[in-house]
């Protein structure tokens, strides 16, 4: 095995930095040309009428779940060394609900308001500046809210650890799930596409 590279120390600090730039520029061009620069087509997900975001972030984690599993299958990389951040069910419930808040409202997730600040729109430089303000007011007001994160954690958690099925089950599992949600996308996008504008 030699995956995760970082992991094995097969590359370097400044290495792994000069390698994300590239991923990093690729990431956000894939997000511009599948229209997560706009809000408008990020909201319409919330009217059913463009299930996009839906389409676009379930194909990248059956392409990343798959991937790792066959990496992982064939030998070549070792999942024990993959980073995973720690679960801490309480902390990210509420961390999930004020992200699909800050969603609903301002249209952006973080990454897609960098997106759409690189595709120079102006609201998107609004919510950057909006949730780097958060963030220094997490920092500054809320110190004591870490501790009760980390209290409340149980580790790194999979799913094949908490269901105790196998890797592979879970990876068929979710690509069965995915089938049947873009399935719905497609009836959702033909039932509600009297709701796009400009439609008659």
């Amino acid at each position: 095995m030699n995956l995760p590279l970082y992991a094995y120390e097969l590359i370097s600090d400044s290495q792994g930095l000069l390698l994300a730039l590239p991923l990093g520029f690729g990431f956000g061009w894939f997000l511009e040309r599948a229209g997560f620069g706009s809000s408008c087509r990020l909201c319409a997900q919330f009217y059913l009428y463009d299930m996009t975001v839906l389409k676009v972030m379930f194909t990248a984690i059956i392409t990343a779940m798959v991937g790792l599993w066959a990496f992982s299958a064939a030998g070549l990389l070792d999942l024990s060394m993959v980073y995973l951040t720690p679960t801490s069910i309480g902390a990210q419930l509420a961390g999930g609900v004020l992200l699909g808040a800050g969603f609903i409202v301002g249209g952006y997730c973080p990454g897609t308001a960098v997106t759409a600040a690189a595709s120079g729109s102006g609201d998107g430089y609004v919510y950057i500046g909006g949730f780097m303000a958060g963030l220094l007011f997490y920092a500054l007001a809320f110190v004591g809210l870490e501790e009760w994160a980390n209290a409340a954690s149980i580790g790194e958690m999979t799913l094949p650890q908490a269901f105790g099925v196998p890797y592979g089950a879970v990876v068929l599992g979710v690509v069965v799930m995915a089938g049947l949600m873009f399935a719905g996308a497609e009836w959702s996008e033909r039932k509600f596409a009297h709701m796009r504008p400009g439609a008659r």
